[in-house]
């Protein structure tokens, strides 16, 4: 089915992102999973092409684009390559910038915003504690007022970027009576005093990102650090939350579509029995089913786009896109590895790769249990 979400300029840009990663990302994948990161030089490259500060306001240093499909189009190009790539950037300019963008001082706006944008101040976001998970409300770290300061202690883990962020967007309780409505956002800069970073963590998938543990140990910053309103922490992740889970969605459709037009293809050239494996009715079948599952959940994801592109996007809706999205991501990506047969679990294979990838999908952003639970509650259930 013909996609209408874009025009001619979102098809400029799109080229202008696969020339981005033809010429700088792709010939150094191998090395970026090596170093389970992506080097400096590759945030430097994408901020002076603009793709970093996106939703930041030109006055800041950005393009300031009011128009979340460039949002949708980068994120589709970049899980075509791989899903680190999506995660990565996704945190700092997606994710994590708008933050800044919408709740930041003028002060902290001038401060940080031009930084981000050219991607010399990467951003990380810390929310997810060792012993919480999903379960923002029950954070446990806390900054403590001490005259004009606040004393900030406690630890965040599984923060992508969270090795060599500069800047941790960083919810904490400053009020533990009031519960969820006592959580507050600071940014906290890396070479603040009390501020370390575990070990990259090795995960089972997405080898380019880098991800770790940070912990805080009396680091001690003025209400200038404060994010938004004093206390009002959950509800402003609250409100974000829709649009990474709809960054999550986009990008968990586009990863699995780009890695099943590559297994139809092969199915095409290997050959058994005298034939490709593509035409033996049960592949020729699956595929069909393939290919439907990822246009019809497509669909719903390019009508999620529009609408929060005119703001009407509902946190229930962002949760139906991504929990379907990854639902639908790893079930394809399983099938994928099937048809590679014995290949599928080669590493050499970009198709196992993938599958790796896309496992965390279900997990991060809330579980799905995590978002089937809040679209049951919608039920009345």
């Amino acid at each position: 089915m013909k996609r209408t979400i874009y025009d001619a300029d979102h098809d400029s840009f799109r080229a202008s992102v696969r020339e981005f990663l033809e010429r700088s990302v792709i010939p150094n994948v191998e090395e970026h999973a090596a170093n389970k990161a992506l080097p400096r030089e590759f945030w430097l490259e994408a901020g002076k092409q603009g793709f970093l500060g996106l939703s930041i306001p030109e006055e800041y240093g950005g393009a300031g684009a009011d128009d979340y499909r460039f949002n949708a189009v980068l994120f589709e190009e970049l899980n075509k390559v791989n899903a680190a790539l999506g995660s990565c950037l996704g945190i700092h300019a997606d994710i994590t910038a708008p933050y800044l963008v919408e709740l930041g001082t003028e002060e902290q706006k001038q401060k940080w915003l031009p930084g981000v944008a050219a991607g010399e101040v990467l951003l990380a976001i810390g929310m997810t504690e060792p012993s919480g998970g999903s379960d923002l409300a029950g954070l446990k770290s806390t900054a403590v007022r001490d005259g004009d300061q606040w004393v900030i202690n406690g630890s965040k883990t599984f923060i992508t970027n969270g090795y060599s962020a500069d800047l941790v967007i960083t919810a904490v309780r400053t009020s533990p009576e009031k519960g969820a409505r006592g959580i507050t956002l600071f940014a906290i800069p890396a070479d603040a005093d009390g501020f370390s970073r575990g070990r990259k963590l090795d995960k089972v998938g997405q080898d380019e990102s880098d991800t770790a543990e940070l912990f805080f140990e009396n680091i001690r910053l003025g209400d200038d650090h404060i994010v938004g309103e004093l206390d009002g922490g959950f509800i402003h992740m609250m409100q974000k939350l829709p649009q990474e889970r709809l960054g999550c969605a986009i990008s968990n459709v586009a990863h699995a579509k780009q890695i099943l037009e590559e297994t139809l293809q092969y199915t095409k050239d290997r050959k058994a029995f005298g034939q490709g494996i593509g035409s033996f009715q049960h592949n020729k079948f699956l595929l069909a089913e393939l290919f439907t599952q990822i246009e019809v959940a497509e669909s719903y994801i390019d009508q999620c786009v529009v609408a929060h592109d005119k703001g009407e996007l509902s946190p229930i809706d962002a949760a139906k896109a991504k929990w379907w999205s990854s639902q639908v991501q790893n079930d394809v990506l399983d099938h994928c590895v099937q048809l590679h047969g014995g290949y599928g679990f080669m590493n050499e294979y970009r198709v196992a790769r993938a599958w790796r990838d896309a496992r965390v999908s279900k997990i991060w952003a809330g579980s799905n249990e995590i978002m089937k639970e809040l679209i049951g509650r919608d039920l009345g259930l």
